[in-house]
């Protein structure tokens, strides 16, 4: 969970540059301090999974701040300065099985996956003790939905050197066996517990009915969280009056520009997402595109053309919608750009649209005005015409705009 403190930030990314040297020097224990940060990756062949620790090669004072992806969005920490914490956790794993939750058998790694429950439930970081069968290899994997993984080693034995401090809201709904998950996550969300601090608890298999809790790969609880406290904001938002107005957002984080129409109407949510020559998911000479879209009463199918992002997107819209009474259609586009040259996961997104969010927006009175300001707004930052995405929309269409009329 992440947690407001007041940060050196010059000292602490200074000293972050020494990290890789401490990680090469470490073959079997050390003491360090976990944010805490728990991740359970998928890449084995299911049921089972690998579970890691993630900690620095050694204690730290602001150990917490390697995992606060929320206070790195709040306090404008640059693209760089977050890949210099991801490279500075040593990813601690052993093997398991989704089903080891409820496993009554004896198995070795049973400790192991207790104690990655506990830190799971924590705020603050925790002080431990770790031992590797090797030393850890030097690497920084990148991947569309979860943060970059760092240095990665086979966990030998751990230990806790300090209690967990566990929060009495987080410790009575994971102790609830007889809540199901949805109610779990949407129960401790209204209690201000953040995304991020939900999808580490339903990933570790902290959530649900006894017989039914499993571990989830982290990759999958991101998204589940997001889809889950999405719907039931939208099971709120549906009823609420029609937006009155047009409101046109714009902003951006890390690289990665919001553009957020915002019409009178039914509750209706489009996605289309850009991504420009040389950023994180598009080497090639042109721009690549991908969209999904929703209408009033919502998907059955994954999205899967914009997958997590499109979430985690409308969660941010959606969290918006409600903080003003209203339902809108919203027509949502993403610019990728080059200055997101490395993709940090889709916590991004999030972070990117909650920005735009909170920019003061453009009001109009016509459909006319907003998509006239909007192509502008767009051809002068990108040199990209969207006539032809406004002609494809969904949105739009099923409000048979005559498009020619607004065009330059």
């Amino acid at each position: 969970m992440d947690l407001p403190k007041k940060v050196n930030k010059k000292e602490l990314l200074a000293a972050r540059s020494q990290t890789l040297f401490k990680i090469r020097e470490i073959n079997g224990e050390f003491n360090s301090a976990t944010p805490p940060a728990v991740f359970v990756g998928s890449k084995l062949r299911y049921p089972a999974v690998n579970v890691g620790i993630l900690s620095p090669p050694e204690k730290e004072k602001d150990a917490w701040l390697f995992d606060a992806q929320n206070y790195w969005a709040e306090k404008e920490f640059k693209l760089e300065d977050v890949i210099r914490f991801r490279r500075s956790l040593i990813n601690s794993r052993f093997q398991s099985n989704i089903h080891a939750v409820n496993s009554k058998k004896a198995e070795i790694n049973k400790k192991f996956l207790e104690i990655s429950q506990e830190l799971s439930m924590a705020v603050g970081s925790v002080d431990l003790e770790l031992e590797l069968k090797k030393k850890a290899v030097i690497k920084l994997d990148f991947d569309k939905i979860n943060m970059p993984q760092g240095p990665g080693a086979e966990l030998k034995g751990v230990k806790l050197t300090e209690n967990p401090k566990i929060p009495k809201k987080i410790d009575k709904v994971v102790s609830d066996i007889d809540l199901k998950s949805v109610s779990a996550i949407n129960t401790l969300y209204k209690k201000q517990v953040n995304e991020h601090s939900l999808s580490k608890l339903l990933s570790m298999g902290m959530f649900g009915l006894k017989k039914d809790r499993r571990l989830v790969p982290t990759r999958w609880s991101i998204t589940a969280t997001d889809d889950i406290v999405g719907k039931n904001l939208l099971s709120k938002i549906r009823y609420y009056p029609h937006l009155e107005e047009y409101k046109v957002f714009y902003g951006n984080f890390f690289g990665n520009y919001y553009l957020i129409i915002l019409l009178p109407g039914m509750m209706s949510y489009e996605l289309f997402e850009m991504y420009l020559p040389n950023s994180a998911w598009n080497t090639a000479s042109g721009v690549s595109m991908a969209t999904d879209n929703e209408e009033f009463h919502g998907r059955k199918t994954y999205a899967s053309n914009t997958v997590g992002g499109y979430y985690a997107a409308r969660l941010a819209v959606l969290e918006y919608l409600e903080k003003i009474k209203k339902q809108s259609s919203v027509l949502v586009l993403r610019f990728e750009t080059p200055e997101y040259w490395a993709s940090m996961g889709v916590w991004v997104v999030r972070a990117a649209a909650r920005k735009s969010l909170q920019a003061v927006p453009q009001n109009f009175d016509n459909l006319n005005s907003t998509l006239n300001y909007s192509y502008g707004k767009i051809k002068k930052n990108f040199n990209f015409d969207i006539t032809n995405i406004l002609k494809i929309s969904k949105i739009l269409n099923r409000k048979q705009t005559p498009l020619t009329k607004f065009i330059p």
